[in-house]
């Protein structure tokens, strides 16, 4: 057989067997679920409307598997977040207190968790899902379902790797926010802190 023609026909079938293999998103999520805890440090760009300059803050968090997500903002002030499946909450001088949780940042926060944590079922219920690229460089695409979270938001974009890089909120308001995940490492185990955060 003619060696170009080989060639082709070798490239044809890669290119079937990648289709028939292309990323989905039961990969997606089976890749984001799998670390045990994830450390890293974030930078959150608030974008309004009325203001030239982005609101900027920036801080550490810490997503555990079973435990939930440790939001622990540095700058510009310190305050200290914990998202579980039980809600919302919030650090004082006397330790974590509840916060209410029917309003749309609450909203914002279960959708956080489930976009970390790699729950693609539970993003489905609410959001029409879009997934492009690979195991490697990927994005997704969120377009609300519920009217709740129509009034919110527009779009939201998420892309990573092994693990989540960026979360763009678009709100229907022209708002925005870009959240970037920085330093992220799956390799570091809950300290004894962090542990006590969790179980109080």
């Amino acid at each position: 057989m003619n060696p170009i023609f080989k060639g082709l026909g070798a490239l044809v079938l890669l290119g079937l067997s990648s289709l028939a293999h292309a990323f989905d998103l039961q990969q997606l999520s089976d890749q984001l679920a799998k670390p045990e805890v994830i450390h890293g440090n974030f930078i959150q760009e608030k974008h309004l409307r009325a203001l030239p300059q982005p609101l900027t803050s920036k801080g550490t968090f810490v997503l555990a598997k079973n435990n939930g997500l440790l939001w622990l903002l540095k700058t510009p002030l310190q305050q200290d977040y914990r998202i579980t499946a039980k809600g919302i909450a919030r650090r004082d001088a006397s330790g974590w207190q509840m916060l209410p949780g029917k309003s749309a940042g609450a909203e914002q926060n279960r959708l956080f968790l489930a976009v970390l944590q790699g729950d693609s079922s539970g993003l489905q219920r609410d959001f029409e899902l879009s997934l492009s690229g690979d195991a490697q460089n990927w994005k997704l695409t969120l377009i609300p379902r519920s009217l709740l979270l129509k009034q919110v938001f527009k779009q939201i974009n998420i892309t990573g790797g092994e693990l989540v890089s960026t979360i763009e909120l678009l709100e229907t308001q022209g708002d925005s926010t870009l959240l970037r995940m920085q330093d992220s490492t799956r390799f570091q185990p809950l300290s004894t802190a962090e542990q006590h955060d969790f179980a109080e």
